[in-house]
């Protein structure tokens, strides 16, 4: 395979270097590296991250391919500065067989644009009443050790306390979806003043706070792993602080949307129309008051990382009225700039931040091998550059998958990504995706080479 010679890229704790790329692995870190036989590329005023690491995508396939693909998903990982991806249970069929995770993850295989790991569901058909096939997940060829039905809340806790009990025996981990179904029943938005106003049925935050509050006590009794999915309330995040207090082995996530966006862009503001689909999530977007307090709790640990829940939708799922549009957004493709944005123009975070939410800790909570390791001589060759000084506004142009649900069209962002590489080859180069076949090429050579 080529080798690749990184010049003068800026590392996370702000010093410069050369970084060669060689048969999968990062084989030299330094100044003034040889150039001999290496393809070059210029990294001046360019931050090189480990690659990034998303505990929470929705890749659609099998099933929903209308709106996206495990191809496209991936593209649109590669385009962001992903180099892995966890793949939601959520698709039809359900991912809760051996079977479905195991043709998730050679499909991203041969897309090879990104590591794909398929996450397993917790109970048949996410319908919240039998287990799922846990252990022939756990020990199928996918090796699935995080198992969720995100979209769904295990709301049974005799159902939750087993697979608590279940997954424990192998190391894995739960990722819960906090939504007592109960408490929202109809709901549209973020329970308030404004919801009140718009006459739209509310989404309480304590819906979530209780499942989490709940979880965190049943995974303690266990003594089992518990993951928190899309936290987006002040409330919740003061749950998740007392467990972790305790020493409860409990992690938890933040999307970029709910560092950034608040439940006010549903009644439009500076003159946008209200209403509109794009800005309709589950959970919804709440006020400016959990918005600070989420990226407070991403700056101080409470929260361990930022994951997308990258959710594409077609445009006839959203470009309707707002009770009958689908939940949901994409956001691989923006979530660097976002993050960029929301916490790192603010100082609450650094680039070496910036490495640990979006890369090394996701890729410890899921067990994701071969990534979040770190620029380091011997390391797996998956790293991102990022050029921060770039301002854009972002546009349809910058959305490699195959929706457009993005709530930051129009929007103007901080950075973006200029090369992504993925097992020593690139995925993305001078800011453009590389063509499907060069990279399905490179990953069946790739894969040749470590048989």
């Amino acid at each position: 395979m080529t080798a690749h010679l990184i010049r003068g890229a800026q590392l996370v704790d702000g010093s410069r270097a050369d970084i060669r790329l060689e048969a999968r692995r990062i084989t030299a870190v330094g100044s003034g590296l040889d150039t001999a036989g290496a393809t070059v590329v210029d990294a001046d005023g360019l931050i090189a991250l480990p690659g990034l690491v998303d505990l929470h995508t929705h890749l659609r396939e099998p099933g929903s391919e209308e709106s996206e693909t495990v191809l496209t998903g991936s593209r649109a990982a590669a385009a962001g500065g992903f180099t892995a991806v966890n793949a939601m249970a959520n698709s039809s069929p359900v991912a809760d067989t051996a079977g479905v995770v195991e043709q998730v993850q050679a499909l991203g295989d041969d897309a090879g644009y990104v590591t794909v790991r398929p996450i397993g569901a917790v109970s048949q058909g996410l319908q919240g009443t039998h287990l799922s096939e846990i252990g022939a997940m756990a020990t199928s060829r996918a090796k699935v050790r995080v198992f969720s039905d995100d979209g769904s809340c295990v709301a049974d806790p005799l159902l939750m306390r087993r697979a608590l009990e279940y997954i424990k025996g192998f190391g894995g981990v739960l990722a819960q979806h906090a939504q007592e179904p109960r408490l929202t029943i109809g709901a549209q938005m973020n329970e308030g003043r404004l919801s009140s106003e718009l006459g739209l049925a509310g989404w309480p935050a304590v819906a979530e706070e209780a499942i989490i509050a709940r979880d965190v006590l049943l995974a303690d009794h266990v003594g089992a792993r518990l993951h928190v999915c899309h936290v987006s309330t002040a409330g919740s995040v003061e749950v998740i602080r007392w467990a972790k207090s305790r020493g409860i082995d409990v992690t938890a996530e933040v999307t970029p949307h709910h560092l950034v966006l608040t439940e006010d862009l549903i009644a439009g503001v500076d003159g946008a129309p209200g209403y509109d689909a794009r800005y309709k999530v589950n959970p919804p977007l709440r006020s400016r008051e959990d918005v600070d307090a989420l990226r407070a709790a991403l700056a101080d640990g409470t929260i361990d990382i930022v994951a997308t829940d990258h959710a594409p939708h077609t445009a006839e799922a959203k470009c309707c009225e707002w009770p009958a549009a689908a939940n949901g957004m994409v956001g691989l493709e923006s979530a660097l700039s976002v993050v960029h944005a929301a916490v790192v123009e603010s100082g609450q975070l650094g680039w070496a931040d910036v490495a640990r939410v979006l890369s090394e800790a996701p890729a410890r909570i899921g067990q994701v091998d071969g990534h979040g390791r770190g620029i380091a001589e011997g390391a797996p060759a998956e790293l991102t550059l990022y050029d921060p000084a770039v301002v854009r506004e972002f546009s349809v142009d910058d959305l490699a998958g195959q929706s457009q649900n993005s709530p930051y069209l129009g929007m103007r962002l901080p950075g973006r990504v200029v090369a992504t590489f993925h097992q020593g080859y690139p995925t993305v180069l001078d800011g453009r995706l590389t063509d499907a076949g060069t990279v399905a090429a490179r990953a069946a050579a790739a894969r040749a080479a470590s048989a």
